[in-house]
């Protein structure tokens, strides 16, 4: 009797699974390093020996809506409820294009004002955001996710700290300065050319390096491109790609070391998902890459840079609209792969999500969810538990070769900016979405509560966030307040100062710092970018 063959399986990015893996199934590129130690080279098993034994991953949940004095609020609430850094939001409408809310287009959507973070349009509502936190020993993420928007948000942080007498060299904390989100997941209708976002992000980067040591100056958004369409080991390759742009436009100015270079840009961001060992894979794999990465194509030996810092976020678009308490444990399964995996923070998507903004229930089951895992569950007594699994170690070299290989690919057309002015990687997005969407409808991958398991009646319901209703209201009378009672002189000339550097080569940081300080607004540097650079021309997909 013949038996039937078996239907391939193969994990979430598409890579073939065996049934069970041997000492054959490991290949000769990680089996040379097969007795390397947590903390040694090429760092696939982590980057220090002891692991979270002597320093525990930080707790650093997104969080933010409404008024500056909401998001404070809430800032405050986790960081009661055992927070251990805390991530700003902006509000997306006016952020995002820097825009001030009397901007026709944000007037008219009027409503959606503080849904996605808190409007802040000048250093004075940062200063309201941040009062009474504080961020001379709190680590902190200024916000600034968008390229564009990134010169701002740090500038206006740095500037209250300043106000309240604490020095650039002891602030802890990063920005995001990210390619991947407006420039290929949420495309915005005005940004500058990405050949100006990198000459800004240089800036940030080498500002960084001479005046906060301890701020890390971009962070590469992988978790932005993942949830955009992009597999694993395409989300990974395109992170590569991204940080030799950085890289290689550094090198190209001449003014830091390369090795200084590498540590600033070696502080990145992936997403998790529910294929729980292909994502542990993935960050096994990304800490290998980025040694071989500044090895081989830098010359770089300095083991400091040569440890990838990875921050990872839980895939906001796993989470269900149906049955939403089946995130928690959807949302504890990806924390536990991002741990295993060896990540240094963690942020995990609230179990309301699919709904709305996080409730602070929410963003409290999310802090527990990680709270748990470092107080229960005693998975942090041992560095790389997995190391040495022929299932894991296979799986961690298949993803560095197939990243490798799409890095590659995005050098072949024409690097990481290229392939966004040219919308070849949305394309790879977009069949990937295509291709997911009917695995679900055809009935290959099965979604509890969604596809499978579904039930008429749910015995609790959520309801989500409520929403704020005064968020416009009030942010307009703060930005005609800003322009009635600053010094309009000195705000002109910082402007103008801010104009020139951005028209010639000098770092355009000390500036924006000054016209910050000045309380230039943000739609004013939206309209100064504007004028200097253009817009960003959307890609046509075929």
């Amino acid at each position: 009797m013949t038996r039937p063959i078996p239907p391939v399986v193969a994990s979430r990015s598409g890579i073939p699974l065996k049934a069970s893996y041997g000492p054959d199934d490991v290949p000769e590129s990680l089996r040379q390093h097969a007795h390397a130690l947590p903390g040694e080279a090429p760092f696939h098993r982590g980057g220090f020996p002891q692991g979270y034994r002597t320093k525990p991953w930080r707790i650093f949940q997104l969080s933010g809506f409404g008024k500056p004095e909401d998001e404070n609020e809430r800032i405050k609430f986790l960081l009661k409820h055992g927070e251990t850094g805390f991530l700003m939001e902006h509000d997306r409408n006016t952020a995002d294009h820097l825009y001030n809310v009397d901007h026709p287009d944000v007037q008219a959507r009027r409503e959606d004002v503080g849904q996605t973070g808190a409007v802040m349009q000048s250093v004075r509502e940062v200063a309201i955001c941040l009062d009474g936190i504080p961020i001379e020993s709190t680590y902190g993420h200024a916000g600034g996710a968008v390229v564009q928007h990134a010169p701002f948000a740090l500038a206006a942080y740095w500037t209250v700290a300043r106000r309240r007498g604490i020095p650039l060299e002891q602030l802890g904390g990063t920005g995001q300065s990210d390619f991947f989100l407006t420039y290929l997941g949420c495309v915005t209708k005005q940004q500058i050319p990405t050949a100006a976002g990198l000459r800004l992000n240089a800036d940030i980067i080498e500002f960084c390096s001479r005046h906060a040591p301890k701020w890390v100056p971009v962070s590469i958004a992988g978790y932005n491109g993942g949830d955009t369409g992009l597999n694993a080991w395409q989300e990974l390759g395109a992170v590569i790609a991204n940080a030799i742009e950085y890289l290689d436009e550094v090198q190209r100015r001449g003014h830091l070391d390369m090795a200084t270079a590498a540590y600033r840009v070696g502080g990145v961001n992936f997403r998790t998902t529910m294929d729980f060992f292909e994502d542990i894979a993935k960050l096994r794999a990304a800490r290998k890459l980025w040694h071989d990465l500044l090895r081989e194509r830098y010359g770089i030996t300095d083991e400091r840079a040569l440890r990838l810092r990875i921050h990872i976020v839980t895939a906001g678009s796993m989470m269900t609209y149906t049955q939403p308490f089946n995130n928690i444990v959807r949302g504890t399964m990806m924390a536990l792969s991002a741990v295993l995996g060896g990540t240094q923070s963690l942020g995990v998507s609230g179990y309301d999500e699919a709904i709305s903004i996080p409730s602070e229930h929410a963003h409290q089951m999310s802090v527990r969810i990680q709270q748990i895992l470092q107080h229960e569950t005693n998975i942090g007594a041992v560095t790389d538990p997995l190391g040495g699994s022929y299932y894991v170690e296979a799986l961690t070299a298949e993803m560095a070769e197939r990243a490798s290989g799409f890095a590659a690919e995005i050098a072949a057309h024409g690097g990481f900016l290229a392939t966004l002015d040219s919308g070849w990687l949305h394309a790879r997005a977009r069949d990937n979405q295509v291709a997911w969407m009917a695995a679900e409808e055809e009935g290959r991958q099965k979604v509890v509560g969604v596809t499978d398991f579904r039930e008429d009646h749910t015995p609790f319901e959520v309801d989500g966030f409520p929403g704020v209703n005064d968020a416009y209201d009030v942010a307009k009378a703060r930005l005609d307040d800003v322009r009635r009672e600053r010094h309009e002189a000195g705000a002109h000339a910082a402007l103008k100062a801010l104009e020139r550097a951005c028209r010639g080569t000098d770092n355009i940081m000390p500036r924006m710092l000054d016209a910050l300080e000045a309380e230039v607004t943000l739609g004013e540097i939206g309209d100064l970018y504007r004028s200097v650079w253009g817009d960003w021309q959307t890609p046509e997909l075929a």
